[in-house]
């Protein structure tokens, strides 16, 4: 077995990691110095911080971005590893060497759109990035290490670094421009989420009904998903305690884009049937792979 802080060569110059990379760092430059820069807007994070000490001091963004990302690229290769910090490190000089090499004319000055595309191109930088293997935001590593620190969520620190970079952009750019940085922040949320995930992230699916049978067919025979079943009870409502019996309970992982379809064709056979959605991280073996590719 190989040392997982070893660095995985193979893996930080196969094909798909660097194209993932200049992919990426492509699009954060499109949106530095096509929407944001030009137009004084902000998004959060590392890069967030960088453009707002460019508007401060009037420097040039690349010292600040590198400034900021060497402490999460430290953090990085403590907490995750060295192959981690290796593909951070060439993202973020990626980065930087494009802001300095290309030139990209201002895109735009209608606010709307720079707040929506700004966000588009920085969430599929990051998002990118992230599928290569490394980060050009390191907010994230820093939070959870912060975590453990300060007993804080990763969120709640996330979230308190952010609010601070948009008030400090308030009272420096205004309070317009800060409320069309968070509108950027938050779009490059949601696009750099589906660009590690995938519009088919993966979901598991919870069925408790009384016609658990039928339901079972259709998962398997209807739509050609794979099922595990567990052995519970249903029943304890309210006014009806003590009324109980045996069931199973089905458990399927879909895809966002089959959800819709597999709900539809429950409640049209039990519509009192009790369902409920989970996000999953990851799914790996069994019949998932085979099934997606038809």
């Amino acid at each position: 077995m190989s040392d997982s802080s070893s660095i995985q060569w193979a893996e930080v110059f196969s094909f798909k990691s660097i194209l993932f990379l200049i992919l990426g760092t492509l699009f954060a430059v499109i949106a530095i110095k096509g929407f944001m820069i030009p137009n004084h807007f902000l998004d959060g994070g590392c890069i967030g911080m960088a453009i707002l000490i460019h508007e401060i001091f009037h420097i040039d963004i690349s010292l600040p971005l590198l400034l900021l990302n060497i402490p999460f690229i430290f953090l990085g290769y403590k907490k995750i590893g060295k192959t981690f910090a290796v593909q951070s490190t060439i993202a973020v000089l990626l980065t930087i060497l494009f802001l300095n090499v290309i030139n990209i004319p201002t895109i735009t000055t209608d606010k709307i759109l720079i707040a929506v595309f700004g966000g588009v191109f920085i969430g599929l930088g990051i998002g990118f990035v992230i599928r290569a293997g490394g980060v050009i935001d390191g907010l994230e590593v820093v939070a959870d290490y912060t975590h453990k620190k300060a007993g804080l969520s990763t969120g709640e620190i996330i979230l308190a670094i952010n609010t601070a970079i948009f008030l400090t952009a308030a009272f420096i750019l205004g309070i317009e421009k800060a409320m069309y940085s968070i509108l950027t922040y938050f779009t490059a949320i949601q696009v750099s989420k589906y660009v590690v995930d995938g519009f088919e992230e993966y979901t598991a699916l919870t069925i408790v009904s009384s016609m658990s049978e039928e339901v079972k067919s259709i998962i398997v025979n209807d739509f050609s998903k794979a099922i595990s079943v567990y052995k519970g009870e249903r029943g304890y409502l309210p006014g009806s305690f003590e009324i109980a019996e045996d069931c199973d309970i089905i458990v399927a992982v879909a895809t966002r884009l089959e959800l819709f379809k597999l709900k539809k064709a429950i409640f049209k056979l039990d519509p009192k049937a009790f369902l409920y959605v989970q996000s999953i991280k990851e799914v790996r073996g069994g019949l998932v792979k085979r099934i997606r590719n038809h």
